[in-house]
């Protein structure tokens, strides 16, 4: 398989499983690589890091959810993976 197919295979595991608490060995799990691999090839591909493509696709989410819902901040804060509500807050400064 072509690595391009690979990194989307696992970019879509990611998308799936954006609200729960990932790590990059259960990501690089997913491509048959080693963490330390992964991410040299995800920041060269996509010129990201795998924690920086994680958080900006979190945030987007949750601003998207905000809008649209009447759930807390605090609410989303925890279900995008933020530590705080601050933390959250943060984040779209």
């Amino acid at each position: 398989m072509a690595m391009l197919d690979v990194l989307q295979e696992t970019i879509d595991y990611m998308e799936t499983h954006l609200c729960e608490p990932l790590t990059i060995g259960e990501i690089a799990k997913q491509a048959n690589v080693s963490p330390f691999h992964f991410q040299r090839l995800f920041a060269v591909l996509t010129d990201m890091s795998v924690g920086d493509y994680l958080r900006k696709r979190r945030l987007t989410l949750a601003a998207q959810e905000l809008v649209r819902s009447d759930l807390k901040i605090i609410d989303l804060a925890y279900k995008y993976q933020y530590e705080t509500p601050e933390a959250f807050t943060k984040s779209f400064r």
